[in-house]
């Protein structure tokens, strides 16, 4: 089985050579597409693989599948310049290859880890017609035929990057060419909400849930629409998104938090305290395809239940929460804070 690296790069210099070595034992061919550098980014991407040129034309699919195109590869792996499999992960490789051959496998999800948010990306496919990449920027290859799912973690390092309205601007180009998909209205209203302009955020999220489209994202919608109305000081409207995305899936962590969170901004700390509470007890999504936020079944609303049980009046459960909060993250600052505070 022959495993091909597709990548596609611009003034990556930076973080290239870190990518390409973290993975350059584990693959027979390493395909990459530079789309206009002005650095070093061709002469280091020389050194591990094919180079191609393509003209940027404003749509990251159509560029990965260029590289796709030029793969030999039967099973294709996408990276971007700056992700890394660290050295314990490339570790696991060769059994991951051994069990794509055994099941036959056309899609390997994979999990994706950046900072504290975590969730599965479809990491290695099939070199097949199905293989191919969809959406113009936030691009995806639908997962096809038979799945694996493997816990062998990529994780992304970014470099620093100046934010800049190129997203924006490619969403609002082709918003004039042709209907975006539920997908693309997700992640264009999250550009508009990142650019906090929330009116054409919260109008370009309602369509989306209005429309078809797959139940995580519309989670997903529901939670940027709530923080569009909190942003214009709507926090019943808030409340009201949050509590839609019930209707969608089981309730996730991280909206029981951010229902805690409003509830608690509200000096309404009984209430609060349910949602925290709900938050502990909540599942792991991560597997359906969800942003995970470990945290938000941890450490954030056992800090959280400290001051609104205090706040309600209920020392004994905040001293008892404290505790909880203590044996999971004895370092974490608020711990220590607290604990300062009750005198121990």
């Amino acid at each position: 089985m022959r495993l091909t690296l597709c990548m596609i790069v611009k003034d990556e210099e930076e973080v290239l050579e870190r990518c390409l070595s973290s993975v350059a034992a584990l693959v027979e061919e390493a395909v990459i597409v530079d789309t206009g550098s002005s650095d070093g980014t061709k002469k280091i991407a020389k050194k591990y693989g094919y180079v191609y040129d393509l003209a940027w034309e404003d749509d990251f699919a159509k560029a990965r599948n260029f590289s796709f195109s030029k793969a030999s590869g039967d099973y294709l792996l996408w990276l971007d310049a700056d992700d890394v499999l660290p050295p314990d992960e490339a570790k696991k490789f060769p059994s991951l290859l051994e069990e794509i051959e055994k099941t036959g496998a056309d899609t390997v999800m994979c999990p994706y880890r950046s900072g504290r948010l975590e969730y599965l990306r479809e990491r290695i496919v099939r070199n097949c017609p199905d293989a191919k990449w969809r959406g113009h920027v936030h691009e995806c290859i639908p997962p096809f035929g038979k799945i694996l799912c493997s816990d062998l973690t990529v994780t992304h390092l970014p470099k620093q990057k100046k934010y800049t309205m190129r997203n924006l601007h490619i969403y609002e180009k082709w918003a004039t060419k042709k209907p975006l998909s539920p997908r693309d209205l997700l992640y264009y209203g999250r550009e508009l909400y990142d650019h906090k302009l929330y009116v054409q955020a919260e109008a370009v999220l309602k369509k989306m849930l209005s429309g078809e489209g797959w139940y995580v994202n519309k989670i997903e919608a529901c939670k940027l629409l709530a923080g569009c109305r909190l942003a214009d000081g709507d926090a019943s409207g808030a409340i009201r998104a949050l509590l839609e995305s019930f209707g969608y899936g089981e309730p996730r962590s991280a909206v029981l938090c951010d229902l805690g969170a409003l509830f608690k901004m509200q000096k309404r700390y009984k209430e609060a305290v349910y949602w925290y509470e709900a938050a502990l007890s909540s599942k792991d999504h991560s597997a359906e395809g969800d942003f995970e936020y470990p945290d938000c079944r941890g450490i954030i609303p056992l800090l959280e239940l400290v001051v609104c049980y205090y706040h309600a009046g209920e020392r004994e459960k905040a001293l008892e929460y404290h505790k909880k909060s203590e044996a999971v993250a004895p370092d974490h600052p608020s711990v220590r804070f607290n604990k300062n505070f009750f005198g121990l």
